[in-house]
């Protein structure tokens, strides 16, 4: 797992950079050759919430969070963190950010009492009540060397690097990939306690669905380089439905009908979801000529899914 860790400047008046938004980013695109990784990408991450990144593998997602934190520079568009440019002032940006990957760049040659005295110097907020709370609760040996312990231990130590001096902005990619049920069970909890206990901001991207709908106030969800949805998680939900409908006649390919999509089924009845308004959704059965036979909430899973099949990649809301 990999934590940064940077000298940080004194004083966090302007953390927010006199936003209400600790991170802004403004029709990013990156490009690796001939492969568009983002595309014109929008969003912000307002102060004090959870926002769940969401898309398969080689959507854009560790991309994205490379130019926060400043290891890509902006080929076109603009970056903000805490109102700076990470890369123009990666002091003040990194010094204020938890970084937890799925990378696993702990120095194995140190003891675990070592990494932590290690980390400690680097910052004058490192609160070592907290982070040995977090050590005897993740059953972490202080003599134990580093590059002994298991995938899950690691995984753990490098949550308390990312937590134990209390950034304002947690950012973790993949924090939870490849460990056990049991890890991401604590990984979740810290970072929920986290919120609770102290509403700072987590940006936490991950492809389980799961995970993410049970932590995240807002998800932004990725295709191919772009951002189709950037919303609340229950409005997202709200907006969403599966449908099912029923001809008089049956039909050999998917009905097509604006605001449905990853239509499954055959012969007389076909289901879909459904993003858009009840009278919409009548209106436009009504004009197929089908009956509205089923219709019931879905999950940020099953909204993911067929999303990325409806795009085709291509991205589109």
């Amino acid at each position: 797992m990999n934590a940064e860790m940077l000298i940080p400047s004194e004083g966090s008046e302007e953390d927010s950079g006199g936003s209400q938004n600790l991170v802004e980013i403004h029709d990013l695109t990156r490009r690796f050759g001939a492969k568009v990784a983002l595309n014109h990408v929008s969003f912000t991450v307002p102060s004090g919430i959870v926002l769940g990144l969401v898309g398969e593998n080689g959507a854009g997602k560790t991309t994205l969070i490379k130019h926060l934190l400043g290891l890509y520079r902006a080929q076109n568009g603009t970056v903000r963190v805490f109102g700076r440019d990470p890369v123009a002032d990666p002091v003040y940006v990194l010094s204020r950010i938890g970084y937890l990957s799925e990378e696993d760049t702990l120095p194995g040659w140190m003891r675990v009492h070592e990494l932590f005295r290690y980390a400690q110097a680097f910052y004058p907020t490192w609160d070592e009540a907290y982070a040995e709370d977090l050590r005897r609760e993740f059953g972490l040996d202080l003599r134990a060397k580093v590059g002994n312990l298991s995938k899950g231990q690691r995984a753990r130590a490098g949550l308390i690097l990312a937590l134990a001096y209390r950034p304002p902005l947690l950012v973790l990619d993949e924090p939870s990939s490849g460990l056990d049920p049991v890890v991401r069970r604590d990984i979740l909890a810290a970072i929920i306690r986290t919120i609770a206990d102290e509403g700072r901001t987590v940006l936490f991207s991950s492809h389980l669905l799961e995970e993410v709908e049970r932590v995240s106030d807002r998800v932004a969800m990725m295709v191919s380089g772009r951002i189709i949805f950037c919303d609340a998680l229950d409005a997202i939900k709200e907006r969403h439905h599966r449908i099912t409908l029923r001809f008089d006649v049956p039909r050999a390919q998917a009905p097509t009908m604006p605001g449905a999509f990853g239509w499954r089924g055959q012969g007389r009845e076909w289901t879909a979801l459904w993003n858009g308004s009840p009278e919409l959704l009548e209106a436009g059965a009504a004009i197929l000529g089908a009956q509205i036979v089923e219709q019931s909430g879905t999950s940020l899973d099953e909204i993911f899914v067929a999303r990325v099949g409806a795009t085709g990649g291509a991205g589109e809301d």
